[in-house]
């Protein structure tokens, strides 16, 4: 448990120190991300917060995590180390998505076939049950590769990517305590520690962004977390903290940057557009749309994701299949009202023109 306390404290620590020299250092460098048709700020602001968030996590995981019960941890950090090259170039000289998604590949390659970070079954979704180990391999590395861009496609606002990262990571931290999994709660509480620390300059007026290297990373971790919150889970049918439905409930923790990410995407390929083609459709953007700031839409999101959370763990009694489609009707629900109020204000503004 100290160690637990410590990561996150560490991880804050170091990333809370850490990034007012690199705001400096950013600006005078010129390391900034302008204001532009698709951007949501109005000033030139740095964009390398993620490297403070890389700094704290690694540096807090490393000291605190009991590597005789994590011999996979090399590979992990690794992963972690190719995500934050390609973030961090992307952020200082933009590169294109190939190379970026190159990278990504390579990451989830040593997670998952050396790692061996993997899921194995889907636990009767559909009546699929175990998986052959290539179609496993396959599925796990377009999990961890879909999470890692659906962070990264949310963090169009003020502390929503930060903000939502550090819910999951708590989240499935607690959980990971609960069941002694230390090594993975130390992962869990160190990223935490570290978003939370960035939040601070990250509020708006925002000071810096995290940039690609921070949502990379942060997507990175929750895959990990993810996949291995339902691969452990599996081996818990004795105990208390054994949880029905397990990929269900893993959706439904991380519902704000995934079933974004599915909807915008499914909204490109609708109008004939490449689903990587960027746009202003999301749900931050249609939020904006409605008059809140920054903040107020991080907040209703924040507080729709802990609502889906609970949402998740009350109702894994279902089964995965019944909670995965409550959670999704819901959630398009949920979207369908947002859109009707952005017609509605649309339609008042051409009213007072």
């Amino acid at each position: 448990m100290y160690d637990i306390i410590l990561a996150f404290i560490t991880a804050f620590a170091l990333t809370y120190v850490a990034i007012p020299s690199i705001i400096s250092v950013a600006r005078k460098k010129n390391l900034v991300d302008e204001p532009g048709e698709r951007r949501a700020h109005k000033v030139s602001t740095p964009s390398l917060g993620g490297i403070g968030i890389f700094s704290g996590v690694i540096f807090s995981i490393i000291l605190w995590t009991p590597f005789t019960y994590f011999a996979n941890l090399q590979y992990i950090l690794c992963a972690f180390i190719i995500i934050f090259l390609i973030g961090a170039k992307d952020d200082i000289d933009p590169i294109s998505p190939r190379k970026k998604f190159a990278a990504e590949i390579f990451a989830a390659f040593i997670l998952v076939f050396i790692a061996k970070i993997n899921i194995t079954s889907f636990y009767g979704i559909f009546g699929i049950h175990e998986l052959p180990e290539f179609i496993s391999y396959l599925f796990s590395i377009f999990t961890i590769i879909v999470i890692i861009n659906a962070f990264n496609l949310i963090d169009g606002i003020n502390g929503l990517s930060g903000g939502v990262g550090a819910l999951i990571c708590c989240t499935f931290g607690t959980w990971f305590l609960m069941i002694d999994k230390l090594e993975l709660a130390v992962v869990a509480f160190a990223t935490a520690g570290a978003v939370i620390a960035f939040l601070y300059y990250n509020v708006t007026p925002a000071k810096i962004f995290m940039g690609d290297t921070g949502s990379l990373l942060l997507g990175l971790v929750c895959s990990i977390l993810a996949i291995q919150f339902i691969e452990q889970n599996n081996s818990l049918a004795n105990s208390p903290y054994a949880v029905n439905s397990a990929p269900s409930v893993a959706i439904g923790i991380m519902i704000i940057p995934l079933f974004d990410t599915l909807r915008v995407f499914v909204l490109r390929v609708i109008r004939g557009k490449s689903p990587f083609a960027p746009d202003k459709n999301h749900i931050h953007h249609l939020l904006l749309n409605t008059g809140l700031n920054h903040m107020q839409s991080t907040a209703v999101l924040l507080t729709v994701n802990m609502i889906f959370i609970l949402i998740s763990l009350y109702f894994q009694w279902l089964g995965s299949e019944w909670l995965l489609f409550i959670l999704m009707s819901l959630a398009l629900i949920l979207t369908l009202i947002l859109l009707l109020v952005n017609m509605k204000v649309g339609v008042s503004q051409k009213v007072e023109v």
